[in-house]
């Protein structure tokens, strides 16, 4: 090689190495990269099918019809009177929701803990057949759930019969058709929404613990209310949310259950939306709903000192 040709190499190899990245440092920026690269296919299905609706909604809620348009035209007019509007014509529906979701969640609880508890400590090799009965209505569609509750609840079936033979219901009185039916067909159906997030609490707890309580003279009651129920709470909060946020929503246990009386908020908007085609009050009742639960939400898990569940 001549002086010249040794020069020439030396110059494009420190030209290299100022210009352009040596393979360690495009490897390590490759590795920076990649996890948003990961993450870019779930915010795209974040953005396309929750971020564009819920965008739309809410521009949807501030529309109104034009004089002599068609049904089902609307303009956007950024009328926030719709708000005042529709929830002053459907207070009793939200608050008639939030009852019945209220009730079921915590009849729900009152089921749910005893079992997921016996499940947990007292199951044996018994444990994957319960989980399995646990989980055995989802195999059947929600619809056929709720319409196999209208024939056990109604007037001529065994529970109203027996509950008259005890004379706990009157001879006239019936269970189908009333917020009783609906109340007990939520919490039929989302139970095991409470059962299995509980039963993986509980699951987790070692029992240890509960000896060392007991060792420390520590009875049943204060062995569970001190130590068990604490260890749990996260499940606890787990299924009351995913139980409560359904329930208050729902609208096909009123449908086929109850009666003009036991409307709640999801029969308005399927009204509204489907029947009536009034798009504006559907979406504005659709916004303060999910306003409404995502502020309850939050509130109840700051309460429950279980903020790391948000």
């Amino acid at each position: 090689m001549t002086v010249a040709q040794g020069i020439g190499v030396g110059e494009r190899q420190v030209a290299g190495d100022q210009g352009e990245p040596s393979a360690p440092e495009v490897s390590r920026r490759g590795r920076r990269l990649t996890p948003y690269l990961l993450l870019l296919p779930g915010l795209g299905w974040l953005l396309l099918f929750f971020i564009v609706p819920i965008a739309t909604l809410f521009s949807t809620s501030t529309q109104t019809r034009p004089p002599g348009s068609e049904i089902g035209v609307y303009v956007q007019t950024f009328r926030w009177a719709n708000y005042v509007d529709s929830l002053s014509e459907y207070t009793t529906q939200f608050g008639r929701s939030f009852l019945y979701a209220f009730l079921a969640t915590g009849l729900a609880l009152a089921i749910s803990y005893p079992l997921a508890y016996a499940i947990a400590f007292k199951s044996g090799r018994w444990r994957n057949l319960l989980l399995v009965l646990v989980i055995a209505p989802f195999f059947t569609s929600f619809l056929l759930r709720t319409i196999a509750w209208k024939q056990i609840l109604a007037d001529d079936a065994w529970v109203a019969d027996g509950l008259r033979r005890l004379h706990l219901l009157s001879q006239s009185g019936h269970i189908i058709n009333s917020p009783t039916a609906v109340v007990l067909g939520i919490t039929y159906n989302f139970l095991p929404f409470m059962i299995l997030p509980i039963y993986a609490s509980l699951e987790r707890v070692d029992p240890r613990f509960m000896e060392a309580a007991g060792d420390l003279y520590s009875n049943g009651i204060t062995t569970f209310r001190k130590v068990t129920f604490p260890l749990s709470m996260p499940g606890v909060v787990a299924g009351t949310l995913l139980t409560f946020i359904p329930a208050a929503g729902d609208y096909v246990n009123s449908a086929l259950l109850g009666n003009r009386n036991t409307t709640m908020v999801g029969n308005a908007i399927d009204s509204r939306f489907l029947r009536v085609v009034d798009y504006p009050t559907a979406a504005v009742l659709s916004v303060t709903l999910m306003a409404a639960i995502l502020l309850l939400v939050g509130l109840y898990i700051r309460r429950s000192g279980t903020e790391e569940l948000v």
